[in-house]
């Protein structure tokens, strides 16, 4: 039996190029990009305006979903909620959707989806539950895109006991399980789809990719049209701590990792956010965030301070509040803007690679 096409893994001219084989016209590949994205059906045979046996070629031959929900956890707060989905040859990957609500000069509240580049990770973070799980394979690019499409699936008709009205997502960013620039080809196909007028139409200023600081994607991703926002996850402001915590930058140090965000900044004009997990007794001293602000000076960037959301049994743990209150007070006095991300998701496993570390422990 010949393997059904995943239909998310094609590009548009992809697509037309099937259908064309099949002896169809171009304006059908239109026709189904909107059942795909616009309506978020998953069946063929919903695309009333498709001829019935095109449907049934598309029913035999392909398949939409990428991603099938295992396991769906919700904070008791409602706002931040977390699904393991399955890929179809059995590994899994995390998403989480978190709800802001409006804020001044803000229409609507603001619903961000985090999703996943891989099935694992090879950077080896030691307080990263998907760092210690090493990495599977990477993402597809429909196994990407299916994540966004799952969840604007979900949020166009939430579930009674959620308590949601219906909403879309605003904002999309590559956190999830992954780096996300040891994926480049299949992430920039996914991050094409999803901001094509044609297709899900998010614009690029809304999604935003982390990376540990892979220096030749960086550098690459300065040369792309798309206008999507880089963020650093850097968690200390010298080698020799940075390589027990991002063991990558023993290949990238941080001097090569700077002179590659600074020609960023150059070529694209646009603010680097830093990502800083505070740890306590780790890197959460004023002695490090004095030396931040020497790392950044001049640097047209934010620094996102982030609760660590420590695994179990790990010798990570969240920084006190008063050093975070010490921490952030030196940056303002160097003159570097950061702000505390809010914790989110402590209740349901919400770090990246906590839930399926805790479910495959459930399935021993």
């Amino acid at each position: 039996m010949t393997e059904q096409v995943a239909l998310l893994d094609l590009t548009y001219d992809k697509l037309v190029d099937l259908l064309a084989g099949w002896g169809e016209p171009r304006y059908r590949a239109d026709q189904l990009w909107q059942w795909v994205f616009g309506r978020l059906v998953t069946q063929p045979a919903q695309m009333t305006n498709i001829p019935g046996a095109l449907r049934q070629r598309l029913t035999d031959a392909t398949v939409v979903d990428a991603v099938t929900l295992a396991v769906e956890q919700r904070s008791r707060d409602g706002e931040t909620f977390k699904w393991l989905f399955r890929l179809r040859d059995g590994l899994a990957i995390e998403t989480v959707l978190m709800l802001y609500p409006a804020e001044p000069g803000w229409h609507e509240g603001r619903a961000t989806v985090c999703i996943s580049s891989q099935a694992g990770c090879a950077m080896g973070c030691p307080f990263c539950a998907t760092g210690q799980a090493g990495l599977g394979r990477n993402l597809a690019p429909g196994e990407i895109v299916g994540q966004v499409l799952a969840v604007a699936r979900w949020l166009a008709t939430p579930p009674p006991d959620s308590g949601l009205a219906s909403s879309r997502i605003t904002n999309i960013v590559l956190m999830g399980m992954g780096e996300p620039l040891a994926n480049y080809e299949r992430v920039w196909q996914a991050l094409r789809t999803l901001t094509d007028k044609r297709a899900f139409n998010l614009g690029a200023r809304h999604f935003t990719l982390s990376t540990v600081g892979l220096v030749p994607g960086i550098r690459r991703m300065a040369q792309e049209p798309l206008q999507v926002n880089l963020a650093i996850s850097l968690h200390a402001p010298n080698d020799a701590l940075r390589r027990q915590l991002v063991p990558i930058s023993a290949r990238y140090p941080l001097d090569e990792l700077m002179s590659a965000v600074r020609e960023y900044i150059a070529l694209t004009h646009r603010r680097v956010s830093f990502e800083y997990a505070l740890m306590s007794g780790i890197n959460d001293s004023p002695a490090l965030a004095s030396q931040l602000v020497t790392l950044l000076k001049g640097v047209l960037c934010h620094v996102n301070l982030i609760p660590l959301n420590p695994v179990a049994g790990s010798p990570f743990q969240p920084s006190a509040p008063e050093s975070v209150a010490a921490f952030q007070a030196v940056l303002a006095q160097g003159g570097i803007p950061a702000t505390m991300r809010a914790r989110r998701g402590l209740d349901i496993d919400a770090g990246c690679g906590q839930l399926r570390r805790r479910a495959a422990m459930e399935m021993k």
